[in-house]
């Protein structure tokens, strides 16, 4: 079955038993990956619970060689460690939160041949230790965790992601397999760029979470919000997870629930650390129900029994409310998902999303330490006196446009002036910023159709989910219309007389949401630019029987 990775189904079967069971058998999101993977590199969008740490176990036996995984949160790596043991693999962390011993242990056993699967945070791959460890192991696969992380316009940019390339680069290319639960259309573009994976298979399974009932609450103001979001934590009597929108929010929210006879823990990034760790080991343990926290409490959260996830305000992307609502219900009973939503949201969402980008002078101390000669990022740390991150930023920015190539690891200057790179960058950084504006809207989109929000919400993500769902708060109130015999059809290209070409993401009873490349995701009335002419599409559509 996965020829380019093992030379026989027995092999499969075995590497299958080995990491599942005996008596288990591949879900069909996992046999696809597995068999693109054996042609070349694949990103893998599959929904939370789908066994993509399994995908990425089975491919390292049949290679027969180690692996590297990059992992963004220790939390995530202690989880997966835990599961590579039980399904029999050598597996280890090398994190400094370990200590410089048991760092050094784990990247010396890997090098020594010692570990099936070595797992690394993004930042580990800035150190040429570690990088020199990975390429004594010779791996034969690299694992990108979490690849959302990767994209500017995902809601956990990670600059330390963009160290993935150099290293798939010093290894000579090995297999590149990449996975998320959640990405759009264009995120998943700038996965594919940020990482370097060439000619990948992009490989988009169902993200519906079916078992997961979607509403929303609309607020006037503040304080008719955070009532709603009280009275609905004090109706669930299971498990309850709270997302408000700042630290402040988080605490009166919780000051709320504990005058209301319902004391939540508190988590976010203003808080100590042991502190955070606490919250998380008594949540997740089962020995308290209720927590309010910012996306802080995001990824590596997994308790099986949450009911109930509330969102005191909408996030600044779809991305991150679906991956928030996917906190719910893994243990695969019946859970809901509740936006308590103000007009408001919109205008905090774009402060949230705003970004002033890199400063002129940061990147002309970039520029001028490079020149024909390759440096590696520490030299260009020493040699500019920028922090990682702010070099990281800056780097990725000028690579973007050219004014900066990569070689190797390292980097080297085009010839490119100051002034020049510095307006190519605004440029490039206006037109993501009109870009990211518009994502913002398509958290209002899904707070005030009428239809059936899931089918919107896939949709948006860029999912065909053409009929009515059956469980949302639309739905219930039989304002879901079925669309998928309509004029035009999700992932359609169509011309738009001003902004040019586009795709259609999602098409509501009299509404279609519209990706165009100049202007970003744009809600328009169906009838008026179809029959003013102001949107036509680029073939003809065929209507359904």
């Amino acid at each position: 079955m996965v020829v380019g990775l093992a030379g026989s189904r027995r092999e499969l079967d075995d590497a299958v038993h080995t990491v599942l069971g005996p008596d288990a058998q591949l879900r069909p999101e996992q046999r696809d990956a597995l068999r693109r993977l054996a042609d070349g590199d694949v990103l893998l969008v599959a929904r939370t619970g789908a066994g993509k740490t399994a995908v990425y176990a089975i491919a390292s036996l049949l290679t027969g060689r180690p692996a590297v995984v990059v992992s963004p949160l220790l939390a995530l790596q202690r989880d997966q460690v835990a599961a590579l043991h039980e399904a029999g693999l050598r597996a280890a962390a090398a994190s400094s939160a370990g200590g410089a011993a048991r760092h050094r242990a784990a990247l010396e056993g890997f090098a020594a041949g010692d570990l099936d699967i070595l797992l690394l945070a993004p930042e580990q791959l800035a150190r040429p230790d570690v990088v020199a460890a990975v390429q004594r192991a010779e791996p034969g696969l690299v694992v990108v965790d979490e690849a959302h992380c990767v994209s500017e316009w995902g809601h956990d940019f990670r600059p330390d992601y963009r160290h993935v390339t150099g290293l798939v680069e010093r290894l000579g290319h090995p297999r590149v397999l990449a996975m998320t639960a959640t990405a759009s259309a264009d995120v998943r573009r700038q996965i594919v760029e940020g990482l370097g994976l060439r000619d990948p298979a992009v490989v988009v399974h169902d993200a519906d979470r079916p078992g997961i009932w979607l509403g929303v609450h609309h607020a006037a103001t503040e304080g008719e919000r955070d009532a709603l979001v009280v009275d609905l934590a004090l109706e669930e009597p299971g498990a309850v997870i709270v997302y408000a929108r700042t630290k402040r929010h988080v605490e009166s929210l919780a000051e709320a629930l504990a005058a209301a006879g319902r004391p939540a823990l508190r988590y976010h990034a203003g808080l100590p650390p042991e502190e955070r760790q606490r919250v998380e080991r008594t949540f997740l343990g089962g020995h308290a129900d209720l927590v309010v926290a910012t996306s802080a409490f995001g990824l590596g959260v997994d308790r099986a029994d949450v009911r109930l996830v509330v969102h005191a305000g909408a996030p600044p992307s779809l991305e991150q409310y679906w991956q928030e609502v996917g906190r719910a219900g893994r243990d695969e009973e019946a859970a809901r998902a509740v936006l308590v939503a103000r007009a408001e949201d919109v205008a905090l969402n774009r402060y949230l999303r705003g970004s002033a980008g890199p400063r002129r002078e940061t990147l002309a101390a970039v520029l001028r330490c490079l020149g024909d000669e390759p440096m590696g990022r520490a030299a260009l740390a020493s040699a500019t006196g920028l922090a990682a991150r702010t070099l990281a930023r800056a780097l990725a920015e000028l690579v973007d446009v050219d004014a900066v190539r990569r070689v190797g690891d390292r980097f080297a200057g085009t010839g490119t002036s100051v002034p020049t790179a510095a307006e190519a960058v605004a440029r490039r950084h206006e037109h993501r910023a009109t870009l990211d504006r518009s994502r913002v809207e398509l958290m209002r989109t899904y707070a005030d159709t009428t239809d059936c929000r899931r089918r919107v919400l896939l949709e948006l993500l860029g999912e065909e989910h053409p009929h009515v769902c059956g469980r949302c708060d639309s739905c219930d109130a039989g304002t879901s219309v079925e669309v998928h015999a309509g004029p035009l059809r999700p992932g359609q290209h169509v011309r738009h007389q001003a902004w040019g070409g586009g795709v259609v993401s999602v098409v509501e009873a009299d509404r279609v949401t519209v990706l165009f490349e100049s202007r970003g995701y744009v809600a328009l009335d169906t009838a008026v630019a179809l029959d003013s002419g102001v949107l036509t599409p680029d073939e003809p559509h065929e209507q359904s029987a």
